[in-house]
């Protein structure tokens, strides 16, 4: 990453902060219709991924992204997971209810739902999610099971979102920005786990030919 220049007020770490807040806010707003989400944090990520190209992030190439992107498999996206969420809390209220077997159904229902939300999760944050969702749910099923440590950090990363939501309720139009940057990251931690390690070279002989 470059230093700070002469004159530079901020360094590239800050600005690099302050376009993650500003991708946030796009996507919280593009959030809400509800049947968006999926689509406006899969862009989030995309974008935040190009940085890595030497591509801007800002809210302009997120919304020009966005509006390229846009079409019926995403909007039948975020009704899936809409008609998840609605799934679970009517479930959840069921058993609050004091229905026989109440607390087991509960664990079983939030097990459940904190592994379609990782999946769900995981696939907004692959590259295959701007054209395909299937395949990007396919790869984030392997990646949930096979990467649990990265499961576990998209976890932490919504239960921060949250809390950071709850405390203050108006950085709930900030945290897609954050949550999208760590799906993005854990993303690429994978991606980088699976390339093949390159073969070290062998030392070459005193002498070279001659001492042959």
């Amino acid at each position: 990453m470059p230093t700070r220049e002469t004159g530079e007020v901020f360094g590239p770490r800050m600005t690099l902060f302050a376009d993650v807040l500003s991708v946030g806010l796009a996507t919280a707003v593009a959030c809400l219709p509800l049947v968006t989400v999926p689509a406006a944090l899969s862009t989030a990520c995309a974008v935040l991924r190009g940085g890595g190209q030497d591509q801007p992030v800002t809210a302009g190439r997120y919304v020009a992204l966005l509006r390229r992107r846009l079409r019926a498999g995403d909007l039948v996206a975020g009704a899936v997971a809409l008609a998840g969420l609605l799934l679970l809390a009517a479930d959840l209220a069921l058993a609050g209810a004091g229905l026989p077997g109440a607390s087991l159904f509960a664990v079983a229902a939030a097990a459940i739902g904190a592994c379609a939300a990782v999946i769900g999760l995981r696939a907004c944050g692959r590259p295959e999610s701007l054209t395909d969702w299937r395949a990007a749910v396919r790869g984030a099923g392997r990646d949930a099971v096979t990467d649990v440590g990265g499961s576990g950090l998209v976890l932490l990363a919504v239960a921060t979102a949250a809390l950071c939501a709850w405390m203050l309720l108006p950085l709930a139009f900030l945290v897609p920005g954050p949550l999208a940057l760590a799906l993005t990251a854990v993303d690429v931690r994978r991606s980088a786990a699976r390339l093949p390690a390159q073969p070290t070279p062998a030392p070459e002989r005193p002498g070279g030919a001659a001492g042959l």
